[in-house]
């Protein structure tokens, strides 16, 4: 197989006055035989050298520094070489079409860490971690790629899958070897340990609302009546004029967003048309895509104006608002204090006085806003993970086959049926990992039983 090449270029930060780095990497097992050819070297494992790059016809490219890794201890698990050269982008390609005239082939997307997972060094959810790290827009994202990046997901499903083939073991004993001595089967513990099971699926199934936040962002969205200052917060919380602000009511006439941090997490800002309760044709279309927003927010920002409290929400709306997905912020507090009786009616609500005008109170409405994300954070293991949508798929179809086994455990079903949800149960746990091992389901056995003694 031809040696793979990664071809991106990536500029490093560097001191004032010098040029920045360019890093190919090659993978593959032609690399040692690479180092020979380019260097005259023999390859030294985990050595960086500094050296002159020649290509095929003897015309100096560069001077680069190189570092060859030998398999499996390298990061795809084969023979793999790093080029460090100046960062121009025709010396990188001179030394990618070098590269692919000495017999390399350039990378497929992903590539890399696909030959990682293949050859064992990184699980499929660690692999999925690698594009969690690329993608993360925020410390609270970037800390739960890493987590999981260093096996913190699959640990716990390794959890599971060992209590699962334990199960079905001790299941499956009882089926293969009906003539061998052994203890009466009891159907209680199964039961338990079934019920253990269902039980940290679920922990890990609650986690995925959380690596929603953290992936997509918080789809934070704000509303309230026109002229209630909810682009003149929007402004503000940005630190910079993206919404017009204007005296007339209903200035805004359909939804701009924006990212923003807010602590450990990344909030997309979305500003929203205002409620009017009569609004002209215009406006009703802003509201109609308000109402929408709302209904698919993460964490609702309801502006009230301390001047003018009295609001009547549409109902779409207050059925979109809860205690859990909303920040109450009363603004224009540089005017007048916020009534005494918070709105909407209700205990429970987080409660904010801002002023969009001076600023004052957003250190509070930030800090409300993070404790209503942290909400979400259900996951209070030392190793909290936040699952994505694929391990929700099969943790979900773990839990159906798990749910079954109870139910016929309940009924007195055979062992048969039993050990085929258990079965299922292991295969969707698997997938998660990207690894399906039956053969432990046997070690298992011989394990813990003795058969055929």
């Amino acid at each position: 197989m031809p040696a793979a090449i990664d071809d991106t270029i990536a500029a490093l930060a560097t001191p004032a006055g010098e040029s920045a780095l360019a890093l190919v990497r090659v993978s593959g097992p032609r690399c040692a035989a690479l180092v020979g050819e380019i260097f005259a070297a023999p390859p030294l494992p985990r050595s960086a050298v500094h050296a002159d790059y020649r290509d095929r016809n003897g015309a100096l490219v560069d001077d680069v520094l190189y570092t060859f890794f030998a398999g499996p201890h390298s990061y795809t698990g084969e023979d793999a070489l790093e080029l460090s050269s100046h960062g121009s982008p025709y010396i990188a390609q001179r030394l990618l079409e070098d590269l692919w005239a000495r017999g390399c082939r350039p990378a497929e997307a992903g590539e890399f860490t696909q030959r990682a997972f293949l050859h064992g060094r990184l699980d499929l959810s660690q692999a999925e971690a690698v594009m969690d790290l690329i993608h993360a827009r925020s410390e609270a994202a970037l800390a739960a790629a890493h987590r999981q990046l260093r096996g913190a997901l699959g640990r716990r499903i390794a959890d599971l899958i060992a209590q699962l083939v334990g199960l079905l073991a001790h299941v499956e004993a009882y089926l293969d070897f009906p003539d061998e001595d052994l203890p009466a089967e009891d159907r209680a513990a199964l039961a338990a340990g079934v019920a253990a099971l269902a039980a940290g699926t679920g922990r890990l199934l609650a986690t995925e609302r959380y690596g929603d936040l953290l992936r997509g962002g918080v789809r934070t969205v704000l509303v309230g009546a026109t002229n209630a200052g909810k682009s003149s917060l929007l402004n503000r919380l940005l630190g910079w004029e993206r919404a017009l602000v204007s005296p007339e009511p209903g200035t805004t006439r359909d939804f701009l967003e924006e990212p923003r941090p807010a602590g450990p997490y990344c909030l997309r800002l979305v500003d929203t048309a205002g409620l009017n309760p009569a609004p002209g044709p215009l406006e009703r279309q802003g509201i109609a895509h308000t109402l929408e927003r709302a209904a698919a927010a993460d964490l609702i920002l309801l502006v009230l104006d301390t001047t003018c409290p009295s609001l009547v929400l549409p109902p779409d709306l207050a059925h979109c608002l809860h205690s859990s997905n909303t920040v109450v912020v009363w603004n224009k507090a540089d005017l007048a204090p916020p009534p005494a009786a918070p709105l909407p009616a209700g205990a429970g609500w987080r409660t904010v006085a801002v002023s969009a005008l001076d600023g004052r109170g957003l250190p509070e409405l930030e800090s409300a806003i993070v404790a209503a994300i942290d909400d979400h954070r259900l996951d209070a293991s030392a190793e909290g993970v936040a699952i994505n949508a694929r391990h929700a798929h099969d943790l979900r179809a773990a839990q159906e086959c798990l749910a079954a086994a109870q139910v016929k455990l309940l009924g007195g079903a055979p062992d048969e049926l039993l050990a085929a949800d258990l079965r299922g149960a292991l295969d969707a746990l698997g997938r998660i990992g990207g690894k399906v091992d039956h053969e432990r389901v046997l070690d298992e056995i011989f394990s813990k039983f003795c058969i055929g003694k």
